[in-house]
């Protein structure tokens, strides 16, 4: 940890980062000065570079302490992108340090990144977030209900279920629970309590499936989610396979008394969610719309209300006809066009035309600008099948750049956050999106490590179940391919309505519900593990965000049996209580929303790791073992030292978690911990920071009296 006996560099104590601690500001506009640190072992190293385009200048010591050196470099950034690392040297010995950490060979790929002028809000970072799948969560108002038979989707008339607790059909698109914003306005405070900071809904515009990605007005909140003010019309027949008998919905969903009734309502729903001190985020589906879509109208809807322009599959005429791709343009084609592009071949979800059309575009830009303006207000964007936009990958660049500038222009500190699988270097360049929907850089992991199982439940790893070193090098890699801003505003979530639910992951079956039907899906979990993965979740960089029910204690399959209710009256209490106790330490430690993150131990069904800012240093431990394991956790490295308290706010354990300071010293660097089976420890220095009440009572085994 100290003088360089041997010649040889202490790889494990160089450190830098993307964070204020390391670089100042971490976030830098043109023209700014910026100051770069890089640490390395104590009398460690006899030279420091700073490394950019191939050319080298040596950094200035600057600061010592009892563990280690610190060196500093200042550089003046212009508009272009500034790529960077560190060449540290002592003797023969040469060490690369960039995203990767201390590797032997520079790595263009892995540099860290300036990128002046990307700002992402700073509210979110590190933010707790909460999805809800609206019709699933709680139903406020029957009134809005869809009821069976009132129209017809996909082939046949829509069911209202009326048992809640009644687990998803096959084909569930068209079942209905009733779920509706009256009902989330309900649990408001429910939510709060909770330390959720954000929540994200699901598709909330007027759609003719429960999901609603499949958008029929992007311009409306959907009635049955809002106020339905004028009611009335049949209903069509339960043997019917189309809409021409559909006059309820047609006034229900179509009707301007209705939509602007449930748009208003939004407003005041907002404004609500605003004064309690929360942010919401909503779903954004412009890859593709749906058959319903008043532009296509293939489900004859707004012909039938009278009140609309003729859609683009009835009338060759029609003032949308350019938003679709029609592969027939002949005039006998018209009307009831059915050659125009689905997305993945879906007729359901016709794909929207960018390129062609200059007035689709601009009506795209304009109804984000919409829901961000007042009287809306929405403080956030999660944009659905982001990557998947337009037909080629240029224009779909070119897309999410007007995007941006288009609501950021209404409010710099809208988020905008993207599903994407794989690299999302390319979108995060900070000309387009903020940050993404986490699976690469957090669900996967965790998923593997802790389970062994594929996000869906498709399959199974025994080779990847406990590999700690797996983990952090999934984490390692995916992490580099985002600037630190953009993981910080990460949507790091451990279940979602498009894949399995992790308490079910936890019986390490493969299945789905059409498979292996509902009740399996609850069968031999593990609570301690889904325990362990929240203390990950809450202590890993990025906005940890709950799906409803998770907290709860809710299982299921993948889509759609992950879609079940909420189980209003019969959640487990405990399990919540404990999702609170770990919003409580995620919010109260300053490291844990903006903090370096530090790989300290890896091993078979363990990992430690470190979190720091500032002054504030805190451990993460994880033992996913069936058998107790003594730990040693080289926290030195975090720059924790002999003379400092840690405190220990939680354990979790295979029988429930023990809540409640416990103090532990350093011993020589070294903090050693006996962890239960199944088990998980949170540690922070300067424990009494937080802790109005810090008592004397020291943890056995590490040396020290109670």
């Amino acid at each position: 940890m100290e003088d360089n006996i041997n010649g040889l560099i202490n790889r494990e104590a160089l450190f830098s980062s993307e964070t204020e601690d390391y670089r100042f500001p971490a976030e830098p506009d043109a023209d700014d000065d910026v100051i770069l640190h890089m640490r390395t072992g104590k009398g460690n190293a006899e030279h420091v570079y700073y490394v950019e385009d191939n050319a080298e200048v040596e950094m200035s010591k600057v600061l010592s302490d009892e563990l280690f050196d610190y060196y500093e470099y200042e550089i003046t950034v212009g508009t272009d992108q500034v790529l960077y690392h560190f060449k540290v040297v002592s003797g023969q010995d040469v060490c690369i340090f960039n995203r990767l950490g201390a590797v032997d060979e520079a790595q263009p790929g892995f540099d860290f990144k300036i990128t002046p002028g990307f700002h992402t809000p700073e509210w979110a970072k590190g933010a707790v977030m909460y999805q809800i799948f609206v019709d699933r969560f709680c139903n406020g108002d029957k009134s809005n209900d869809v009821e069976t038979c009132e129209y017809v989707y996909i082939g046949r008339p829509v069911q209202r279920v009326e048992d809640w607790g009644r687990n998803p059909s096959a084909m569930d698109v068209g079942y209905f629970y009733g779920g509706d914003l009256k009902g989330v306005w309900d649990k408001l405070d429910y939510i709060k309590s909770l330390g959720v900071e954000v929540i994200y809904l699901n598709p909330i515009f007027v759609s003719p499936s429960n999901h609603k990605y499949d958008c029929q007005d992007y311009e409306h909140i959907d009635p049955h989610f809002g106020r339905i003010v004028k009611d009335g019309g049949r209903l069509v027949d339960e043997n019917a396979t189309d809409n021409q008998d559909a006059e309820k919905y047609v006034v229900r969903s179509a009707g301007r008394e209705n939509l602007e009734a449930s748009d208003a309502f939004f407003a005041e729903f907002v404004q609500e969610i605003h004064r309690r001190g929360m942010k919401i985020i909503l779903d954004g589906v412009f890859n593709h719309c749906g058959s319903f879509n008043k532009w296509l109208d293939a489900e004859e809807v707004y012909k039938h209300s009278g009140d609309y322009e003729p859609g683009a599959y009835e009338s060759k005429d029609s003032p949308y006809r350019s938003f679709f791709h029609f592969h027939d343009e002949r005039d006998q084609a018209w009307p009831r066009n059915t050659t125009y592009d689905g997305w993945w071949g879906h007729d359901t979800l016709p794909k929207l035309n960018y390129e062609n059309s200059d007035k689709l575009v601009e009506y795209i830009l304009n109804v984000a600008r919409k829901w961000v303006s007042p009287p809306y207000s929405i403080d956030g964007w999660r944009l659905d099948v982001a990557a998947d936009l337009g037909h080629t990958s240029e224009y779909n660049h070119s897309f999410w750049r007007r995007f941006r500038q288009a609501v950021k222009e209404v409010n710099p500190d809208v988020l905008i956050l993207a599903e994407h699988y794989g690299d999302p270097a390319s979108w995060l360049e900070g000309d387009q999106w903020d940050s993404i929907m986490n699976y690469d850089a957090f669900m996967e992991p965790v998923t593997w490590f802790l389970t062994g199982m594929e996000k869906h439940s498709d399959s199974y790893n025994g080779g990847l179940w406990g590999d700690g070193e797996a983990f952090f090098n999934a984490m390692k890699f995916h992490m580099s391919r985002m600037q630190t801003n953009t993981v910080m505003t990460a949507m790091n979530q451990l279940s979602n309505h498009d894949h399995s639910r992790f308490l079910t992951r936890t019986n390490q079956m493969v299945g789905r519900t059409g498979t292996m039907g509902p009740d399996r899906a609850g069968e031999n979990i593990k609570l301690c593990v889904l325990r362990e993965a929240v203390v990950i979740q809450m202590t890993w960089p990025g906005a940890p965000t709950f799906y409803y029910g998770d907290e709860a204690g809710v299982c299921g399959w993948t889509d759609p049996d992950s879609r079940r209710t909420y189980p209003w009256g019969s959640e487990d209490l405990e399990l919540i209580e404990f999702h609170r106790y770990m919003t409580g330490i995620h919010k109260r430690v300053p490291a844990f929303r903006k903090g370096s993150v530090k790989p300290l131990v890896a091993g078979y069904q363990k990992i430690a790791y470190g979190r720091m800012y500032e002054n504030y240093q805190a451990v993460t431990v994880v033992c996913n073992s069936p058998e107790a394991q003594t730990m040693e956790i080289p926290v030195w490295q975090l720059g924790i030292t002999d003379d400092m308290i840690l405190g220990r706010p939680i354990l979790s354990t295979e029988d429930g978690y023990n809540a409640g300071i416990m103090m532990y010293r350093v011993r020589e660097g070294i903090l050693k911990v006996n962890m239960p089976s199944y088990s998980a420890a949170v540690f922070i220095s300067r424990p009494e920071d937080f802790y109005p009440v810090v008592d004397s009572r020291f943890a056995d085994g590490v040396g020290e009296e109670k």
